[in-house]
């Protein structure tokens, strides 16, 4: 960068003592305090040997901010206050320069300045505010927290003390350690009796100059809680009374104990020990409220001694067993009269006279005195259902005295009237409130002998057909005898001509049977008197006994079996046939009866005319048969019947529409099938039969499914009838229907869902077969300089498609992602070394794929400075008497380059060409003389050009 004539110095160079120089100046001096003297010897004289002092810093600018220099006699000051703590050295570099000519010559030495340290600086903590936690109970000696302040001093002015300061310094309970700042316990701590700690610890630098400074910090302990306390009763003893008729789930006391522990450790849970005999009382577990469950009895239980427990909910658990409680039940009126023996039970003759005692009634009271004392009264004494009362009196024969309890006869009795009297006794105490009970009375009457028998029918009329057989019972007679134990007797007293019949007694009754053939001829009415006695008393009754013409013929059925046929559309009461029997007796004997032996709730028949008709819809598909047995029967004595069969066949109607066997059908393909490809079957049903129930498959409208499947009309199955793409037609949504063969024909539709399974019968496709993509340079290598995609129409795995570099990418300048396509730089990209790449990427769905070529092109970024090194220009001066001569024109050109290809470059001078001596082209750089040149120019000039 220079251009110069050769020439020669004859010029000395100035020289420091000491090739470095080394001072200490403390901290927070002020402004203008003297560093050092330096001074350089120069052996030259005048203006050569005048020297003049600079100095600039070494490694860090900041130190030319902290001193100056004097130029003339090279003392160094400071130029504001120093810290060490900011910087503690500072390395400047002197020079001294003389003023020779032509050039100057210089030295140079090194100034180290140590910045040494006074106290300035307070410790400082770690934190403003400590706060830990620390279980109670723990042993002496446990370590705490560690407390630590830093000091920006020296360690001289750094050497920390620590110490608690007076209040809060923890009742003793706590101490420091004065160097290392762990405060630990040095008395058992407590939470019942400290719960909190409040601690202000000083920290003390132990500086010397100008002294110590110190600092506090508070530190908070809380102390947390160990179950160590047990719960405590509020009182040794409860005592509490309580009315045996106190009302259930009702409260009779609270206890309480307290804990001085906290959170769980202090939630006492209560519970009844012992003495709760009969679980009469409970305790709410988190109130200690104890309630009645079950109703008191003084008479059974008067005291309860219950042992409460109080349990705190620490882990373990603190219990205390020692909570006593006494319930005291007071006594009330609350015991009714109990009756010795329930029920009460006596029997009486119906003729004892009146005043006649029958019954004692006993009852006794749990209570005393007037609760004890009790009356009786008989209750309940309706007189038996059906016996009006006498007139003038209650009607009941029974009275009972009121202090006794004895029941006495109060009016006369009749078994045959009333054989059992069931009353109530009533027994109540004297007590205030009253309190009774009652019991039950049943008296039985015991029966003499005061009663008749008597006939239950005044006069008995029958028929007896003259062809019955000797032997057979006749007529069962029965007389009442209303006393008990009873022995009735009966015999035939008059009218029983030719002794025809003969009377058995039984308990039941008097049984008449025929002793002797009858004869309607010779006579048709017997008109017999019966008479019925128990051994003293008797009673007589008229038994007529007409007699009939004999039953000889049965009816007969015309047909064994008739066999006939309905149509189930017929309507309720259709007469399907009618059948006859006949009977070659006369009158009732031949009057003939017709009925069904079985229950057969379609059906029902004239009982008179034999006329079968309809009693309910029939239904072919239910049963299409039955079979009825008829019965005929006469009406003589005794009846005679005959039997037959009728088969009833049901005729079926188109009544029934088909059925599917599903509400909708699925089913799938795939799209590569050969052409008649069976996708899936219908099926519906009929109930129907015949041609009503044989079934036709077809489309909606009788055509093909949308032209691509067809219906086998007789199996339903359902097929296709041309080629399927899936990315035409994914998904079919057709209607079927079946129709039946009836008249009219009835039908059922189904919809169908047929979904076209996709294979891979597409290779991927990119937008282009050529893509220009255009990236910076230096973008940062791993990013995603572009996407490169591609669209295949098959869906699912079919569709996934993988993407990779085929062509190109040596070296392996990128990447292409697998699975999405994204294109990522793997290496610095550089215009100025590579412009282009172009690489041939592969979409794949395997087997199929397709190619495309990617142009990349890189964009050019200013990322390279210009280059310039430092150069000379010699030229030679002609001199003559009359003139200097230079060279004209370029002399010379500035031997810069910029390898971004872009960029254009600008020259300019930035010092020693102040005079304009040299002309320079800012575009191209070239270099010409300026016109001012002469031999009174320095023959060397120095100069400095900048290229941006």
């Amino acid at each position: 960068r220079r251009a110069a004539r050769r020439a020669r110095s004859p010029n000395s160079p100035p020289q420091f003592q000491l090739p470095s120089y080394q001072v200490s100046i403390p901290e927070n001096e002020p402004a203008g305090t003297a560093v050092i003297v330096l001074r350089a010897q120069d052996p030259d004289e005048g203006e050569a040997g005048r020297l003049a002092y600079s100095m600039e810093a070494l490694f860090d600018e900041r130190s030319n901010d902290y001193f100056s220099i004097d130029p003339q006699t090279g003392g160094v000051v400071t130029t504001r206050s120093l810290d060490r703590e900011t910087k503690d050295t500072h390395v400047l570099k002197v020079t001294a320069s003389d003023h020779g000519s032509p050039r100057r010559r210089s030295a140079t030495t090194y100034l180290t300045v140590t910045v040494s340290d006074t106290n300035d600086h307070e410790p400082v903590f770690e934190q403003p505010e400590y706060r830990e936690s620390i279980r109670e109970n723990l042993e002496v000696g446990y370590e705490v927290l560690t407390i630590r302040a830093t000091d920006g001093d020296a360690p001289a002015n750094a050497n920390m003390l620590y110490r608690l300061l007076e209040p809060g310094a923890g009742d003793g309970v706590f101490e420091i350690d004065p160097r290392s700042g762990v405060v630990r316990t040095r008395a058992p701590v407590d939470r019942e009796e400290v719960s909190e700690y409040h601690l202000v610890v000083e920290a003390n630098d132990q500086g010397k100059d100008p002294g110590p400074r110190s600092a506090t910090a508070m530190v908070h302990i809380t102390v947390e809680d160990e179950n160590d306390n047990y719960p405590q009763f509020s009182e040794k003893r409860y005592l509490v009374q309580v009315q045996e008729d106190a009302p259930v789930n009702s409260q009779i006391l609270q206890v309480q104990a307290t804990d001085r522990d906290r959170g769980s450790n202090a939630q006492v849970h209560y519970s009844i020990v012992s003495g709760n005999l009969k679980g009469q009382f409970y305790i709410h577990s988190f109130s200690g409220a104890i309630d009645l469950i079950n109703p008191l009895d003084y008479e059974t239980i008067r005291e309860y001694t219950l042992r409460i427990k109080a349990q705190d909910g620490g882990r373990p658990p603190l219990i205390n067993s020692s909570g006593m409680v006494s319930v005291q039940v007071v006594d009330v009126n609350d015991n009714a009269p109990i009756f010795v023996s329930t029920p009460f039970q006596a029997t009486v003759l119906e003729n004892v006279p009146l005043g006649y005692s029958v019954l004692h009634i006993q009852a006794v009271d749990a209570d005393s005195g007037e609760n004890a004392r009790l009356e009786y009264k008989l209750i309940e004494m309706a007189p038996p259902a059906g016996v009006a009362p006498a007139s003038g009196d209650s009607g009941f024969p029974f009275q009972i005295n009121n202090s006794t309890g004895w029941i006495t006869v109060a009016a006369e009795l009749d078994r045959e009237t009333v054989e059992n009297y069931h009353f109530g006794v009533e027994a109540r105490d004297h007590g205030v409130p009253v309190m009774t009970s009652s019991a039950s009375v049943s008296i039985t009457i015991l029966d003499v002998n005061d009663n008749n028998p008597t006939f239950t029918e005044k006069v008995y009329h029958l028929r007896l057909n003259e062809d019955a057989a000797v032997g057979s019972s006749v007529l069962t007679l029965t007389a009442v005898d209303r006393d008990v134990n009873s022995v009735v007797t009966y015999q035939i007293t008059s009218g029983n001509t030719r002794n025809r019949f003969a009377i058995t007694s039984q308990s039941g009754g008097g049984l008449i049977t025929l002793a002797l053939p009858l004869d309607y001829k010779q006579e048709r009415q017997y008109v017999l008197t019966v008479t019925a006695s128990d051994g003293t008393r008797f009673d007589t009754v008229q038994v007529f006994i007409n007699v009939t013409d004999a039953n000889t013929h049965r009816p007969v059925f015309q047909s064994s079996h008739y066999t006939v046929s309905v149509s189930e559309d017929k309507p309720i009461g259709t007469s399907i046939v009618t059948i006859s029997a006949t009977d070659e007796d006369t009158g009732e004997n031949a009057r003939i009866t017709y009925i069904l032996d079985d229950n057969i709730p379609q059906f029902r028949i004239d009982p008179d005319t034999g006329t079968i008709t309809t009693l309910m819809e029939l239904d072919y598909e239910d049963q299409a048969s039955y079979t009825l047995a008829i019965t005929a029967h006469d009406n003589g004595i005794p009846q005679k019947s005959d039997t037959t069969y009728v088969e009833i066949l049901i005729l079926d109607a188109n009544d029934n529409a088909p059925r599917f066997l599903r509400d909708r059908y699925q089913g799938s393909v795939f799209e590569d099938v050969p052409l008649s490809t069976s996708v899936l079957q219908l099926s519906a049903t009929d109930r129907d039969s015949g041609l009503n129930g044989r079934l036709l498959y077809t489309f909606q409208g009788g055509d093909d499914g949308d032209g691509d499947f067809y219906i086998e009309p007789t199996s339903g199955v359902i097929r296709t009838l041309r080629k399927l793409d899936r990315e035409n037609v994914a998904v079919y949504s057709l209607r079927a229907f079946a129709v039946d063969r009836g008249s009219p024909p009835l039908k059922a539709s189904v919809d169908i869902q047929v979904t076209v399974l996709d294979i891979n019968d597409n290779p991927p496709v990119f937008e282009k077969d050529e893509f220009d993509i255009f990236v910076e340079e230096n973008s940062p290598v791993g990013s995603i300089v572009a996407r490169i995609s591609a669209a295949d129409p098959d869906e699912g795995t079919n569709a996934q498609i993988m993407y990779q570099i085929v062509e190109g990418n040596i070296p392996e300048v990128f990447q292409l992602d697998l699975l999405n396509g994204d294109l990522t730089a793997l290496m610095d990209l550089d215009y100025e070394s590579r412009t282009e790449y172009v690489i041939v990427v592969q979409a794949t769905s395997a087997p199929l794929v397709s190619r495309a070529t990617v142009h990349i092109r890189l964009l050019d970024q200013n990322d390279n400075p210009p280059v310039l090194q430092d150069f000379q220009i010699l030229f030679n001066n002609y001199v003559t008497n009359k003139s200097n001569s230079f060279p004209s024109g370029v002399i010379g050109k500035i031997p810069a380059h910029d390898p971004d290809v872009s960029d254009s470059l600008a020259y300019t001078f930035v010092q020693g060409n102040e005079l304009n001596l040299l002309l320079l082209d800012s575009a191209t750089g070239e270099l010409k003389l300026s016109r001012d040149l002469d031999n009174n120019r320095p023959l060397e000039a120095l100069m400095k050009v900048s290229v941006s």
